[in-house]
């Protein structure tokens, strides 16, 4: 019996309408523990380098882990892996909600989508069986709408995950969404237009089975014995949800603000934080399927033109940086409308907020014109113009089919030097943390596998006020300098290997799940008997693979760079510090440190020690 496991993975072609299973290796268990483990091998061993991921040939994967479903903390999580029609390189899109857990008691571990159907459908998972049913009726429903229709259509207390108009119309910014108001996505990288490629609107699922715990006492203990600590740590969390740090992240230079050039916004960090939303429009907390810390918000609109009828998902910090201070927007308000819209449509608002900043920039410096526009002025701190902008990207609307492609690739369209201030890597746009604050950020981004992505590595949290004595690290790093940042990264991204694998949220990391605590929680629900640094090899086997992925995509080391305006605008006023990163001296550091080339390619003998042979690329 593979506890913590379902034992098998559910396919579907959607050409065919064939229905099968793929049962679980134990080996591949031990090697790519579940969730983007899984998906990662899955997703280059069922594609090619000339894979087009908008194309019936790039599978959409829906993948679990061992934790979800269990009493582990804040463990209820599914990943997304595909090749991103944004980037055109490995995606992984983590989502929290309720959805993992409702899977895995349907008796599936994961889904994997390949091929394309002829009509719109929507399946439907009823514990063992499966449905491919129409959608026609479902087409054009914005999110919200479609998991409230799916719900009356199948049981009340189905789970769904679904797209709105944004992945309907192919827009490579779409997310999949699920947990109705409250908005949980799948957001990055444009997973929501390779669901909508496919034809395929929502996955509903319900079912009663239980995962089985190889120690349910042992696991039991575990979190009652941790459970206090984690929500006396998690208080700031609970309290004032992830936009807690937003005033202090102005402070020392890592908020973006008018697209990544501006230094300072205090009066309107003070009026868009997680605080002032707590004592303004919180109407409730929200939280995860076996979550206890509760950092979710439900808000009250307000009143005037922006608000909204009914209690709403409140945006969480990277939205309130990006679709806020990033545009010069101070009104909590307007930014809550702004995060609705998204969520109906199906909008990454990291990348939303981003494109609109990017083109906020590129009308004042001339490159885009009120004619070329559609006669609209993209002016700073407008949020009707904003709210105007969503709509148009979401429906692919003039200026707004531009946008909806991202910022790398509307720089392209663009003459002049638009390039300059097009911020992203690899064609992911940034998320709300500026490396010229924390060093570190520099070289995670670079070498991230999904693009510009702080949570691949979560290293920046060792650059103020944290530590983990149990990976290594046992005081907290100057953020500022190189030293030590790239056995920084390298370490704190195998480990989110572990965590984007096991599905547990990152955020236990600060609250004692450290790699000792992991590999304890991991063996006392599977029975596998790992240690620690076992399930570190893991997680650098993993990195790894997504890396050999990208290699196979073209990816090398003139890809791991950072924008112009990063790498070379100091951003302090003479009062605060005036540092820029130091990416290359960290990079040369980091492939060494990684068993990489000069060019980026993990090398043979690396491939080799990590059973990773046969994705070996040939020697052209």
């Amino acid at each position: 019996m593979q506890y913590g496991y379902m034992g098998k993975i559910l396919k579907i072609d959607m050409r065919t309408e064939k229905v099968s299973e793929i049962q679980l290796a134990d080996e591949d268990i031990e090697n790519y523990i579940g969730g983007s483990g899984f998906g990662a091998r899955l997703l280059y061993m069922m594609t090619e380098g000339k894979t087009e991921p908008l194309s019936p040939d790039n599978p959409l994967i829906f993948m679990t882990g061992p934790l979800t479903g269990t009493k582990a903390f804040s463990s209820n999580r599914f990943e997304v892996v595909t090749r991103s029609p944004l980037t055109g390189i490995y995606i992984e899109s983590d989502c929290g909600g309720h959805w993992g857990g409702m899977l895995k008691r349907c008796g599936w571990d994961g889904i994997v989508i390949t091929e394309k159907s002829a009509r719109p459908v929507y399946l439907w998972l009823n514990e063992n069986e499966v449905e491919i049913r129409d959608a026609g009726k479902l087409w054009g429903m914005d999110t919200f709408q479609t998991q409230g229709a799916l719900k009356k259509e199948t049981v009340s207390e189905a789970e769904i995950v679904c797209i709105g108009p944004a992945g309907e119309n192919l827009v490579l910014l779409a997310s999949i969404m699920t947990d109705g108001v409250h908005g949980r996505a799948a957001g990055r990288g444009g997973v929501g237009a390779v669901m909508g490629s496919k034809n395929l609107k929502a996955i509903a699922v319900w079912g009663r089975k239980k995962v089985n715990i190889a120690d349910r006492k042992g696991l039991n203990k575990f979190v009652k014995i941790r459970a206090k600590n984690m929500l006396e740590g998690a208080k700031v969390l609970t309290d004032y949800g992830t936009s807690c740090g937003l005033e202090h992240s102005e402070i020392i230079g890592n908020l973006p603000i008018k697209n990544w050039y501006q230094r300072r916004f205090e009066e309107g960090a003070s009026k868009i934080c997680g605080q002032t939303m707590a004592e303004t429009i919180l109407a409730e907390k929200y939280a995860c399927g076996g979550c206890i810390v509760r950092c979710g918000r439900s808000v009250h609109a307000g009143e005037g033109g922006n608000a909204t009828d009914d209690i709403i998902g409140g945006p969480e910090y990277e939205t309130l940086a990006l679709l806020g201070s990033n545009l010069l927007i101070d009104e909590l308000n307007v930014i809550v409308k702004s995060n609705e819209l998204c969520n109906r449509f199906g909008l990454d608002t990291i990348s939303t907020g981003s494109v609109i900043g990017f083109s906020m920039e590129a009308f004042e410096r001339g490159l885009i014109t009120a004619e070329s526009a559609g006669g609209i002025e993209l002016r700073w701190g407008d949020g009707d113009l904003v709210h105007d902008l969503i709509h148009r990207i979401a429906h692919r609307n003039g200026i707004g089919k531009l946008m909806g492609r991202g910022v790398k690739k509307f720089a392209d369209e663009l003459e002049g030097t638009a390039h300059e201030f097009a911020i992203h890597v690899k064609g992911l746009e940034f998320p709300a943390h500026d490396p010229r604050a924390k060093s570190s950020l520099a070289l995670a981004y670079a070498t991230s596998n999904r693009g510009a992505c702080h949570l691949q590595a979560l290293s920046m949290d060792f650059e103020e006020g944290f530590a983990c004595p149990s990976l290594g690290f046992d005081k907290t790093f100057d953020r500022f300098t190189s030293e030590g940042k790239a056995e920084l990264v390298v370490k704190s991204q195998n480990v989110m290997s572990i965590f984007d694998s096991l599905k547990s949220c990152k955020f236990l990391i600060h609250f004692g799940m450290e790699p000792d605590s992991m590999v304890e929680c991991l063996n006392l629900v599977t029975g596998l008997n790992m240690t620690k640094e076992e399930l570190l090899k893991a997680g650098e086997r993993i990195f790894n693979l997504k890396r050999m992925f990208n290699v196979r995509c073209g990816i090398s080391r003139k890809d791991d760079a950072i924008p112009l305006r990063i790498a070379t605008n100091k951003r302090g006023n003479g009062k605060y510090e005036d540092s820029l990163p130091h990416l290359s001296i960290m990079l040369n550091e980091y492939y060494k440190l990684r068993g990489w080339d000069e060019m980026g390619t993990p090398k043979s003998e690396k491939l080799t020690e990590l059973g990773l042979e046969w994705c070996r690329p040939e020697i052209k």
